[in-house]
């Protein structure tokens, strides 16, 4: 059985989480709209090891005509669209140390996007588990948050596509742990993940694998907040985190004694909208113009993810298969 785990004090969460990417006495950064931090968010303490790229990567992107002339009606005249960000794991999202200016790889598409459309993006900081849910309302246009597409999620959401990211594995560095390539591996452990993600679901899916196997169920420890999973792991209280592939290779150069196992699945990630929006075909249009003038690479390459480049921007596309093992 799964075992969610309270989170932890703010202020506990604040000394462990692993968001140092913008703790580095910068100011500015592109697509660094502020954003309010939401009670109780990871910040970005301490000095990290390398230094936040401080260039303006959607400084020169110029309003996209063909793209711009996609978009309803009502969204060109009042000039914007609203934005529910998840804020919480570099290179994807952080804050800066002012608690407010939200920098990364979701940000920047994000302003590029705007840009090309010619609109203003207005974007809220929103808990993760809470953005897909309140695009329904009509609260909101747009989520980001690296949603990776799923047959699930398809079902409700509508998604466009930017980058190609996924589900990796890491562990302690003292773990006998080298790669995760069969999720019976895990039987036995507890693994760490963060709440309403896939990898909560794709864990808790494959849950039977283990008695299948003639092994010891793996405990699933979900937490609400980023710096808890990783504290869980510092602590010996989970042996692995799943989480972003990224994400993953960024937090174990920030933090001593963890290592990054492997990827496990790739997954495209989206902007996410509410099923049936009138604003796909306008955001696609916006993301592969990007392409073409160069300004989806240099994100790419301001955030050290060149990997996670895709061939073209797609509305919801079917889900990458999952490994068969």
């Amino acid at each position: 059985m799964s075992t969610r785990t309270s989170p932890v004090p703010a202020r506990t969460t604040l000394a462990f989480a692993l968001i140092t990417v913008a703790a580095l006495g910068l100011t500015a950064c592109a697509g660094g709209e502020p954003a309010t931090a939401p009670a109780g968010a990871p910040g970005v303490p301490g000095a990290a090891k390398g230094a936040l790229p401080t260039e303006d990567v959607a400084a020169g992107v110029r309003k996209n005509e063909a793209a711009a002339g996609l978009l309803p009606a009502d969204v060109r005249q009042r000039g914007s669209f609203a934005v529910a960000a998840s804020v919480g794991t570099p290179p994807s999202s952080a804050y800066l140390p002012d608690g407010r200016t939200v920098v990364g790889v979701d940000a920047d598409f994000t302003a590029a996007v705007a840009k090309a459309l010619g609109l203003e993006a207005k974007r809220e900081a929103v808990g993760f588990e809470a953005i897909l849910p309140a695009l329904g309302s009509g609260k909101y246009d747009v989520g980001t948050g690296n949603f990776g597409v799923t047959e699930e999620r398809r079902k409700t959401i509508d998604f466009v596509t930017y980058v190609n990211d996924g589900q990796g594995f890491a562990a302690r560095a003292d773990s006998p742990l080298k790669e995760i390539t069969d999720l019976t591996q895990l039987c036995g452990l507890r693994v760490a993940v963060d709440a309403g993600t896939t990898f909560e679901r794709t864990l808790e899916k494959n849950k039977g694998r283990c008695a299948e196997a003639g092994k010891k169920p793996y405990g699933i420890d979900v937490y609400n907040q980023t710096g808890a999973v990783w504290m869980a792991l510092r602590q010996g209280r989970s042996d692995v985190v799943m989480s972003t592939i990224n994400g993953l290779r960024y937090a174990v150069t920030q933090q001593k004694g963890m290592k990054f196992l492997n990827e496990y699945r790739r997954l495209d990630v989206g902007f996410a909208f509410k099923k049936g929006t009138p604003l796909a075909p306008a955001f696609e249009a916006a993301v592969n113009g990007l392409k073409a003038d160069g300004t989806y690479d240099r994100i790419l390459r301001k955030w050290g993810v060149t990997g996670s480049g895709i061939e073209r921007s797609r509305i919801s596309p079917p889900e990458i298969p999952a490994p068969k093992k």
